[in-house]
């Protein structure tokens, strides 16, 4: 049995696609998988059960829709993809504030072509850094998230795939969730 991550995009504890972390775990528990529990309320969540991430997380989708009246996309990464995408990181080897990190999940890879400009750094993005890799951008914002032009919102754009961002903080709790130990990264 695997465990799993996943996350949904753009869901709130208030107003506006308000999903509560005990209807979520409700919902991914009624779906038959086990050891359910939550992480901040920002729709995250770890699970153990069989099968690919993909199916995962369509089914959570759609019981999200169907019970709780809310259409969000869901990204599910089992615990060797989690894995994986803390191995893989570019930004490894900057000894930064972890607050600086950031990784946005995307549906899907992405083009070669539309990742093209977006690799590496551009005079056009100041000091901000990203790569992608896979199904991940990672992500180096050395003045904040919330200052970047970098934003969820443009690399859904630029790369034509519905994506969420997590910082590295909320990462790595979640592989230590899904049983991930800090050596093991």
């Amino acid at each position: 049995m695997a465990r799993f991550a996943a996350m949904l995009r753009s869901i709130n504890v208030g107003g506006r696609n308000r999903v509560a972390m005990a209807d979520l775990r409700a919902v991914v528990s009624s779906l038959g998988f086990g050891d359910v529990a939550t992480y901040l309320q920002s729709g995250n969540v770890v699970f153990s059960g069989t099968g690919p991430a993909s199916a995962a997380g369509r089914a959570i989708e759609g019981r999200i829709a169907a019970d709780l009246g809310v259409a969000v996309p869901v990204f599910v990464r089992s615990d060797r993809e989690l894995r994986s995408v803390l191995a893989r990181t570019p930004f490894a080897d900057l000894e930064v504030d972890p607050r600086l990190l950031h990784v946005t999940f995307l549906v899907a890879p992405a083009d070669p072509e539309a990742v093209r400009d977006l690799d590496g750094s551009s005079d056009a993005f100041g000091e901000d850094r990203s790569q992608v890799v896979g199904k991940e951008v990672y992500l180096y914002c050395p003045g904040g998230y919330g200052e970047t032009k970098l934003s969820n919102a443009w690399i859904e754009h630029r790369l034509g795939r519905t994506a969420t961002t997590r910082n590295w903080r909320t990462v790595t709790r979640l592989a230590e969730m899904v049983g991930i130990a800090a050596a093991d990264r």
